[in-house]
């Protein structure tokens, strides 16, 4: 047997390790966990990453094949992170070297060197004057020696355009001897004097008292739930604790939800501290994210913003983790690995021994949880900060009402009155597009989409209909594709719809929509927040990426158009997100000066749901939904895992799963196990999409470590069975959503 073998994780959906010898004239000795090495692997060569070197293998000695290359000289994974992603293929019963692959930047996964970008600086050389003769006729490049010579550390490449320094020039000096240039590694600027740049907000009470709670922790692992109501101060608490970090000479790392709230919560960061601050999210370049990610490993940024996937990003000097709008969906993945980053930012924490703040007005049932079982300090904010007043909510009942594109006449006249007290409107319609179906009023037909159990959207300014489920597109039908005929009506709003019938009310007005089709164009938010900013009478009009943390100071009324639709929901969570959605909007109107108020259209205005949410608040509603979910043994007072397969022939992803149930059944019975239920197999609530059909199977478990003994026994077995190769298949561990 060979002396040393290498355990490695490569990025393939197998869950396990791959055994390699160690590559030709290198020492094992020199091997840590964590370097990457580049290896064949089939018909092809693959980047893995050293888990353990070990002294045996099952695998036989003559077929062991060497590595090819070593890749770093040092572990580019610090351990820290390494252990991380262990126990997250652990626990949610995927791939190794596939959690490394999404954990890692892509420049890293393609085996490029993990170091910092190498740039070209160019400085004066010693000696050189401006009034050297032979520049007597060359005005540019003595303008440009000129200026570099102010830069005794040399200026970088990148920033010669805005220097107004022309190439040419620096080239003709660079042949006269009286430039140099010289390519090294960009390194963050140091940091001079303060942290503050801008002058701290004063705490009321209650943010204080939260300051001082998560203060006190600082040097061990806590976790705090900070509960604010809308505009109550959370992100100054979150400041002032960052900056107690930063004082004690550690990183702070901030988690958003959206990408979109990424510039904002950049430039408030930027303003208020003198802090080499990172941006990561699925927007940024490979080449940007891995010099980010390397800053960040090496102690270079001291304050690190993202998305879900920046809770993989290392730090060298941790102090804080906090999880702004922890309630939100957007934190779970939902493709590949199915990782919830909440969740993570707690193992991430304790592992790492530093506290972890989770923030929201409207916290998740689970975290509420939590919070009552006494796992999270609980920490209320419950005024707003300066003074302002919470809105005041009116629920308009709609029935029998005539709607004028979603919009009913009293509600017309609250945004007129709006507008003419110069203030500014938020309409919210959780649908983009013109209209979510196309009717024939002759024959009855309605546009499906072909490939999915779904109607098209209508999107009427492109003239097309979209499957937003698979993404299928169709050029809008100038007949009936069913009788002929040509009355082809739109049904029901969607913000396109709401956008073109309020410009035609309000002709004078600016109306802006937000949605994902009008903010593709790079910077194309910015700009419209810009506008917003001016706080000129204007009209918002847009889905739920405008309920996530902005800051409308002049926004005095939201109109919510369609609040029923969580009302009817097969999924057991649709009334939490509902009523977390229309709290978080609501929470845009009346943060200045100016009190607000939010109009909630509905045809069930006496709704017990409703009622209890816009006359008691948020958290009675929770106690109310938490006590449901307690007498249903439903989450938090349960714990899920959902197998899903599709396949392309009806009946295979069935098949499939009821094998699978039945190897549960087996294992539940051999290894004693209770408490677990399994539920299914059953079709998918939305059975065929982008041509497949699909089938789930649930797993609903009174303790976790029953259910979690399960997964760990079931998963190889799924691997093994024979209908897998007909179906594609995953497994959701701690699921959010059924569908």
């Amino acid at each position: 047997m060979p002396d040393a073998i290498l355990r490695l994780a490569l990025p393939s959906p197998l869950r396990r390790l791959f055994d390699y010898l160690a590559p030709p004239g290198v020492a094992a000795a020199s091997l840590q966990p964590g370097m990457r090495l580049r290896v064949p692997f089939a018909r092809r060569d693959l980047v893995g990453v050293l888990v353990e070197v070990r002294q045996d293998s099952e695998v036989p000695a003559d077929k062991l094949k060497p590595a090819l290359e070593l890749l770093d000289r040092t572990s580019p994974l610090p351990p820290a992170l390494l252990r991380l992603c262990q126990w997250t293929a652990q626990y949610y019963q995927h791939s190794l070297g596939d959690t490394l692959s999404w954990a890692l930047p892509v420049l890293l996964r393609q085996g490029e060197p993990a170091e910092a970008r190498q740039e070209r600086f160019w400085r004066a050389a010693d000696g050189a004057r401006a009034d050297d003769p032979r520049l007597a006729r060359a005005p540019r490049q003595r303008q440009a020696l000129t200026t570099l010579a102010q830069h005794p550390h040399g200026v970088p490449q990148h920033l010669l355009p805005q220097l107004q320094i022309n190439r040419d020039s620096l080239n003709l000096l660079l042949e006269k001897d009286l430039v140099s240039v010289e390519v090294r590694r960009a390194r963050s600027p140091e940091r001079h004097g303060s942290w503050l740049a801008q002058a701290e907000l004063p705490l009321n009470p209650e943010q204080r008292a939260a300051f001082d709670a998560v203060d006190s922790a600082f040097g061990g692992f806590n976790a705090f739930l900070l509960a604010g109501v809308t505009g109550s101060g959370k992100t100054e608490v979150y400041l002032q604790l960052i900056r107690r970090t930063l004082e004690a000479g550690r990183q702070a790392l901030v988690l958003i939800p959206e990408i979109n709230l990424g510039p904002q919560t950049l430039e408030r960061f930027s303003r208020r501290f003198n802090a080499r601050i990172v941006l990561l999210h699925s927007a940024v370049n490979d080449r940007e994210r891995l010099d980010a990610w390397l800053a960040a490993r090496d102690g270079e940024a001291d304050i690190v913003i993202g998305t879900r996937s920046a809770l993989f990003t290392p730090l060298k000097h941790p102090g804080l983790i906090i999880v702004d709008e922890e309630h939100d969906g957007s934190y779970k993945q939902q493709e590949g690995l199915r990782y919830h980053a909440r969740d993570l930012a707690l193992v991430r924490a304790r592992q790492e021994n530093v506290p972890v703040l989770l923030g929201s007005a409207t916290p998740s049932l689970e975290s509420l949880h939590n919070a009552y079982a006494g796992r999270y300090a609980l920490l209320r904010l419950t005024q707003r900060a300066g003074g302002a007043q919470p809105p005041r909510f009116l629920r308009l009942d709609v029935k029998s009402r005539p709607l004028d594109s979603g919009l009913s006449a009293p509600l017309q006249q609250a945004i007129a009155q709006t507008l003419a007290a110069g203030q500014q409107v938020l309409v919210f319609l959780n649908r983009r597009g013109f209209a979510p179906t196309l009717l024939c009023h002759d024959c009855g037909w309605i546009g499906q989409c072909s490939r999915c159990d779904a109607r098209m959207t209508l999107h009427q300014r492109h003239g097309e209909l979209r499957c937003h489920h698979c993404g299928h597109v169709e050029r809008r039908p100038s007949r009936c594709p069913a009788c002929g005929l040509v009355d082809l009506r739109p049904v029901g709003a969607g913000t396109e719809r709401a956008e073109e019938r309020l410009a035609i009310l309000f002709p004078q007005i600016p109306v802006l929509r937000i949605d994902r089709d009008s903010t593709q164009r790079k910077d194309a938010m910015n700009q419209l927040f810009a506008t917003i900013q001016r706080g000129e009478p204007c009209i918002l009009v847009g889905t739920q990426m405008l309920a996530k943390g902005h800051h409308f100071p002049r926004v005095t009324l939201v109109a919510i158009l369609d609040a029923d639709g969580g009302l009817f929901s097969a999924d057991f969570r649709a009334s939490e997100r509902m009523a977390q959605l229309i709290v978080q909007v609501a929470g845009r109107a009346g943060r200045a000066e100016e009190p607000g108020k939010v109009i909630i259209q509905t045809h069930l205005a006496d709704h017990p749901l409703l009622v209890q949410l816009t006359e008691q608040g948020y958290f009675a509603f929770a106690e109310q939904a938490l006590s449901e979910r307690r007498a249903a043994s439903l989450p938090p007072f349960s714990h899920l895992a959902l197998l899903r397969a599709e396949a392309h022939r009806p009946g295979q992803a069935e098949a499939f799963l009821q094998d699978a149930c039945q190897e549960a059944e087996r294992l539940l019975d051999e290894a004693g196990l209770g408490g677990v239920e399994l539920l299914g197999p059953v079709p998918a609530p939305m059975e065929r999409r982008a041509g497949r059909h699909r089938a789930q199977l649930l797993l609903q478990g009174n303790a976790r470590p029953t259910l979690h003994r399960l997964l760990g026994l079931w998963t190889p077995l799924l691997e093994q069975l024979p209908g897998g190769r007909a179906v594609r298949w995953s497994l959701d561990v701690d699921p959010i959503d059924l569908y």
